[in-house]
């Protein structure tokens, strides 16, 4: 089939496009290659993926109506896997308007170009951030997420809404993928994993939030994209015994499912922290600090809805993925 995948350039759309390149699929990937980050590991990333003879990356930004618009008429996408977005909890309470253009704008134009060119189904990001304020754990689908606490959460939660309006309106079978703190190798730069291997390499401290007080559901990259690849198949349909009364918030009348992407087998932050020391064979210097704005204390995936659809459950610890990710680091960096 040929793939859209957008933000082919980042951590998660690199790693996909591999997989669906490996499995005989043609990928068409965009990424409008910006700064958030640093552009080299994304340039990077795509020369890896241009190795393979049916890949095809064009430059484009989400927001540019026009460009997606041609984008979609041009190349008749089957299946379009839509990750690209500004990414960032912390980067959106300084700079809204970016996740406005991307998130908010950059969606519309996907859901445009999948609802006019009959794509025959719509994968997209979400977040567990969308869970906010709940403190139940682990957070359910069935759950409300009406509390959002960063401007990132709420556009994430709103191109959920976004995708059933045009699921109920338009037929068109879309899937929400609310991911789980995703690490591994080709990882962004401004997640703890990248950040404190980087820091303790150097000798600098590392910032422990809370006090090192916090839980997060960390999941293996290899493992979100098996979920991803595998769900790319199961399209979404409609239900007309389904009602708001009665049934998952996860589920619809209309062809739309949102799922938890993670590995339900959260872990403090301490203890991600020791098993980076042991993989890196350094000790950690940590500068204690109170908890920021948009965190949240902990976060917990219920995930058996996915592990029922599609007969997969993640296979890698927390100790085999960072060693992973140092290995690639300590390779890619020369340290």
């Amino acid at each position: 089939m040929i793939f859209l995948v957008t933000g082919v350039a980042g951590f998660i759309g690199f790693h996909v496009s591999q997989s669906l390149l490996n499995l005989g699929h043609k990928v068409v990937g965009i990424d409008n290659l910006n700064d958030y980050y640093d552009v080299h590991l994304k340039q990077a990333r795509l020369e890896q993926i241009a190795k393979n003879p049916d890949f095809t990356f064009i430059k484009m930004d989400l927001a540019d109506r026009q460009a997606i618009s041609s984008l979609f008429s041009e190349y008749q996408f089957e299946r379009v896997i839509h990750l690209g977005a500004q990414a960032g909890v912390r980067y959106s309470i300084d700079n809204p308007h970016a996740y406005a253009d991307s998130n908010l704008i950059g969606h519309l134009n996907i859901l445009e170009g999948c609802r006019h060119n009959k794509v025959g189904h719509l994968l997209y990001a979400s977040s567990s951030s969308v869970y906010g304020l709940n403190s139940k754990m682990p957070f359910s689908t069935d759950d409300s997420v009406d509390h959002p606490i960063s401007l990132y959460a709420a556009t994430k939660k709103a191109n959920e809404l976004m995708s059933h309006t045009y699921s109920h309106l338009y037929k068109l079978p879309t899937t929400g993928l609310r991911f789980f703190t995703v690490y591994g190798p080709w990882g962004r730069p401004d997640m703890a994993l990248f950040k404190f291997t980087r820091a303790m390499l150097a000798g600098d401290k590392i910032d422990v939030y809370n006090n090192g007080k916090m839980m997060r559901d960390f999941t293996y990259i290899s493992d979100i994209v098996e979920s991803i690849v595998r769900l790319q198949n199961v399209i979404p349909q409609s239900d007309s015994s389904w009602t708001v009364e009665m049934g998952s918030a996860a589920n619809s009348s209309a062809p739309y499912r949102v799922y938890n992407i993670g590995n339900s087998q959260p872990v403090s932050l301490l203890t991600y922290i020791e098993a980076l020391e042991r993989s890196l064979g350094v000790v950690a210097h940590k500068n204690m600090l109170p908890m920021q704005p948009g965190d949240v204390l902990g976060t917990s995936a219920d995930t058996q809805p996915l592990y029922d659809t599609i007969n997969f459950r993640p296979k890698i610890t927390i100790h085999e993925g960072i060693q992973k990710f140092v290995d690639w680091y300590r390779e890619f960096y020369n340290k």
